[in-house]
């Protein structure tokens, strides 16, 4: 399904695959896979196999119906690098961002290894944001993955953050996002993670979001740091 977005740093939502396997402690409480039994239980075609991966053929050329210029978030409900979405089918959905040029779309994967096998065979235009998901430091090998992509802008979502990730290696990322858990069993979220992220993001001089404290109810808790909002966004990277 395309639609508006809620989540604070996209405009809209496109997922030309639905459905997901866990892969890391970052997906146990996964929004995506309540949201999907949700959406079946409503009868949503689109989600007729829960939370099963599912391609979507019929989704893939939505953004080039959407003639006002927006930011994308890409497969939202899903991850386009899965094991079970088929390399043609990534190159199809590279095709149509290529072609969707007045777009920014954000892709977002917990499934480095792949991304970066793949990543010579795809198509990286200026539009198209590629980023990695890091709960912990267990995982900061993702980042590197990333690193050897030909994405003009890197971007690193550390959400949910679980843990301290000090001696960030920050070459070559153009914007960081960090966000604590959100939702029936959220774990709690240390500020002194968050401060100190963002003193390296500032040190580095990469543009830092803050997307939310998390918790049950994450609007009580809201998502200002230190009495501040970041809403920093990625800088133009020259073409």
């Amino acid at each position: 399904m395309g639609s508006n977005s809620s989540i604070e740093w996209t405009e809209s939502t496109w997922n030309p695959v639905t459905g997901c396997t866990k892969v890391s402690p970052g997906c146990k409480h996964c929004y995506a896979e309540r949201m999907a039994k949700r959406l079946k239980a409503m009868g949503q075609t689109n989600y007729r196999n829960g939370f099963q991966v599912t391609l979507h053929p019929h989704m893939l050329e939505l953004p080039l119906r959407w003639r006002k210029p927006q930011r994308i978030f890409v497969n939202s409900m899903s991850d386009l690098f899965h094991e079970k979405v088929p390399r043609d089918y990534i190159v199809q959905v590279f095709d149509v961002m290529r072609r969707a040029d007045w777009h920014q779309f954000q892709v977002l994967t917990k499934r480095s290894e792949r991304l970066r096998e793949l990543a010579s065979e795809l198509d990286w235009p200026p539009n198209v944001w590629m980023g990695v998901s890091v709960e912990n430091d267990k995982y900061v090998s993702r980042i590197d993955d990333l690193r050897h992509t030909g994405a003009q802008t890197k971007f690193l979502s550390l959400e949910p953050l679980l843990g301290p990730l000090p001696g960030l290696d920050l070459k070559g990322i153009h914007w960081v996002i960090v966000g604590g858990e959100s939702g029936p069993g959220a774990r709690p979220m240390d500020a002194l993670w968050v401060v100190d992220i963002q003193r390296q993001c500032a040190k580095a001089k990469v543009p830092f979001f803050f997307k939310q404290w998390g918790g049950v109810n994450k609007k009580r808790t809201g998502r200002e740091l230190n009495g501040q909002t970041y809403d920093e966004m990625p800088r133009r990277q020259a073409v």
